[in-house]
């Protein structure tokens, strides 16, 4: 028997300032008039969080009404006839205006939203040239809540943006209000200081200068920065974050433009943890260990000395191991891979592996449209989340889940051995002690079946064939059903995708002659050179082979660094251009935003290294989008629409090819079990996540 097709409800005609206009039934006029480039103004209402109705400034005539109405809180109606800019209505926003002014203090010079503060637009716009009040104004002082966060109550037009984004947008419920009236302030959780993830989403909503970040208060004004959007460096959820550079230095942090994957949510990590590019302890030239002292020398010598050794030890059969980072573009990565294996003759190359994709995709068995995007966690039916701390470990794909909940009804299903935030608001939360997880399973499984559709999301403590019985599982459930398997840092996934592992080519294309992985790279007591690009495996370990040559392509003087022979020093996420593939496999486009005089890109440190040893026409062209060009045409999964990544939009790619029919050293597989305040190497050079009080923070604890 066929299912009937439901035809979707006819679209609403109606007309704004003499213009017909149609628009879904339940759609609020103001969206409606926004979408047709309509502007109707408001202080308090904001897409996405719930309705206020509180500052009147979005008043409009609408036909056989009596009064002015609020298009924030007005669903259009067939025949509706609205006028959006009369005497009338500017009369009552300037009167709204005037009041809103009361108690305002006139600090526009000093106020760091100059220039992007809306109420400051809209007295502009409509506002009286001088007020009839002329009573003392009521003034309170400004208050520090955090390291990252300051409010003025003076200024603060009580719109409750605040309050909304923490509570419905981030689940905390770190803000509220107090007292009633002309005193009516914002309160913290915590009386006189902020408990809560110091995200910042409070900051960029208000629509004055009431809520400040201490990263950029006082520092600039928006007109004075370059605005370079870019990927953000720390998690594997590659969001878009738009740096604000002032004199070569990164000074704020947002995506108050909506353009990524992610909207305008941001982190505490990708909103403020940009200040571990201008950390003190950054290297700024190469070192070679003489007299058992690191000492600095010039490029051309620390080039030529590695150069030369690397040849040596080629000559002789010697034996290499790379350890690549999880924060290297997707171009260093496959370049670094393609140069060990065709150029050292090895394929001794590992990263620290955080997730089981390899057998997901061989679980699957080329099966198509089966891996989620970010955009899926918005829309699906239904989510299922297994051994992860979502919120804390990845705050952008639970911001999509709550968000479904909260727009669509969607229900949240959790698995995990401890409480996490997502309980707060799913259909069904259990806790489960680490292999343990299908017996929960199993007591969801007739409630999953209910439902039409289901995405699942699994951290570490599904992996190897438990993961072929988490697909298996899931088949059985009789809907549809798709994955992401949860993966740590920003090229995470990107690492796996293109060859940075011992037995696989870019592509999931088995080596025919594997080689060692990370651990075993360390244990070998006879590797006759060490090679961290990017990565410190050295924290917390030892290398077994104390004879070996130890190469360092990083920022800070890390603990691999400290061991090392050569130490290079290499830009950052935020000062390279390539691509990098997030948690979902989607790929995005970084952009270089500053420049730190004295580091290369660890892409030009590879190339140069090539060149001087004679390899350069093996290695090839070491520029990003040479390599990109050669990734785009070689790499299964990777052939994704340029025009989306050149106009700063994500692009899925494919890896499902029927099967990756390769061993997976499951014990290898760890997740660094990050908080929202920790983030490996970088977290600890960024002095705002480690002054935070809320750092280190604790997983599976609400």
């Amino acid at each position: 028997m066929s299912t009937p097709v439901t035809a979707p409800p006819a679209l609403v005609n109606f007309t704004v300032d003499g213009r017909p206009l149609t628009a879904p039934p339940g759609t609020l006029l103001i969206d409606a008039c926004k979408r047709a480039g309509i502007e109707i103004p408001a202080f308090c209402y904001y897409e996405g969080y719930s309705l206020q109705a509180a500052c009147r400034m979005c008043l409009v005539e609408v036909e056989k009404m009596p009064k002015l109405q609020t298009a924030c809180t007005l669903p259009v109606s067939e025949g509706m006839i609205v006028r959006s800019e009369t005497e009338q209505i500017a009369k009552a926003r300037k009167g709204t205006l005037e009041f809103l002014l009361t108690n305002h203090p006139l600090d526009c010079p000093v106020c760091d939203k100059g220039g992007e503060c809306e109420l400051q637009d809209m007295v502009f716009r409509y506002g009286a040239g001088e007020s009839r009040f002329t009573e003392i104004k009521n003034h309170a002082p400004e208050r520090q809540w955090s390291p990252v966060v300051f409010y003025d109550p003076a200024r603060c037009i009580l719109c409750y943006r605040c309050v909304r984004a923490c509570n419905e947008g981030m689940g905390v419920g770190a803000l509220g209000v107090t007292n009633r009236g002309v005193v009516s302030e914002i309160v913290p959780n915590k009386v006189d200081h902020l408990d809560c993830d110091e995200c910042g989403a409070c900051i960029d909503i208000c629509p004055v200068g009431a809520l400040t970040s201490n990263t950029y208060r006082y520092k600039t004004r928006p007109w004075e920065m370059q605005h370079v959007g870019t990927v953000c460096t720390h998690c594997s959820n590659g969001c878009k974050t738009t740096l604000g550079v002032r004199n070569d230095e990164i000074v704020r942090g947002n995506n108050r433009d909506r353009s990524g994957i992610n909207g305008e949510f941001l982190c505490v990590k990708g909103r403020y943890g940009f200040d571990f590019t201008a950390n003190e302890q950054r290297l700024t030239s190469p070192m070679i260990r003489l007299n058992g002292r690191l000492e600095a020398v010039s490029w051309s010598k620390a080039l030529g000395f590695v150069a030369e050794k690397f040849k040596s030890v080629l000559a002789a059969g010697g034996r290499f191991g790379v350890a690549a980072g999880t924060h290297l573009t997707n171009e260093e990565i496959y370049y670094l891979a393609k140069f060990t294996r065709a150029g050292l003759k090895s394929s001794n190359i590992d990263h620290q592996r955080t997730g089981d994709v390899v057998t997901l995709i061989d679980a699957l068995g080329g099966r198509q449209d089966v891996l989620a995007t970010v955009e899926d966690l918005y829309n699906t039916k239904a989510a299922l989340v297994i051994g992860s701390d979502l919120s804390q470990q990845h705050p952008l794909l639970a911001f999509q889940l709550r968000a479904d909940a909260r727009h669509h009804q969607a229900k949240i299903y959790t698995v995990t051995p401890g409480p996490v935030r997502e309980a707060n608001y799913s259909a069904s939360s259990l806790e489960a002690p680490a292999g343990e997880e299908f017996a929960a399973l199993d007591k969801l499984t007739e409630s999953l079946k209910a439902e039409k559709e289901l995405v699942i999301l699994f951290g570490d403590a599904i992996k190897g064939d438990r993961v072929r019985q988490l697909v298996a599982w899931a088949d059985g459930l009789g809907i549809p059903v798709k994955y992401v398997c949860l993966v740590d840092y920003s090229n995470s996934r990107g690492a796996v995708d293109l060859g940075a592992t011992p037995n696989l080519l870019p592509g999931y294309q088995p080596d025919p002659a594997p080689g060692l992985s990370l651990d075993q790279i360390l244990n070998a007591a006879d590797l006759a050179v060490f090679w961290a690009v990017g990565a410190n495996p050295l924290r917390g370990r030892e290398l077994a082979a104390k004879q070996a040559f130890v190469v360092a392509q990083t920022m800070f003087l890390d603990e691999t660094a400290q061991r090392a022979d050569v130490v290079f020093p290499s830009a950052s996420a935020y000062e390279k251009n390539g691509t990098v593939t997030n948690v979902t496999g989607q790929v995005q486009r970084l952009k270089a935003a500053i420049r730190t005089m004295g580091t290369k890109t660890d892409l030009e440190i590879i190339g140069l290294i090539a060149k001087e040893m004679g390899l350069a026409t093996v290695a090839g062209v070491w520029t990003h989008d040479a390599v990109f060009k050669e990734i785009h045409k070689n790499v299964h999964g990777y052939q994704v629409p340029l025009p989306l990544l050149i106009t700063g939009m994500a692009a899925m790619t494919q890896p499902v090819n029927g099967g990756v029919k390769v061993d997976v050293r499951v014990d290898e597989i760890r997740s660094a079990g990050d908080t929202l305040f920790t983030s490996g190497e970088l977290g600890r050079y960024s002095k705002l996540l480690t002054s935070v009080p809320e750092y280190p923070g604790a997983l599976y604890k609400r």
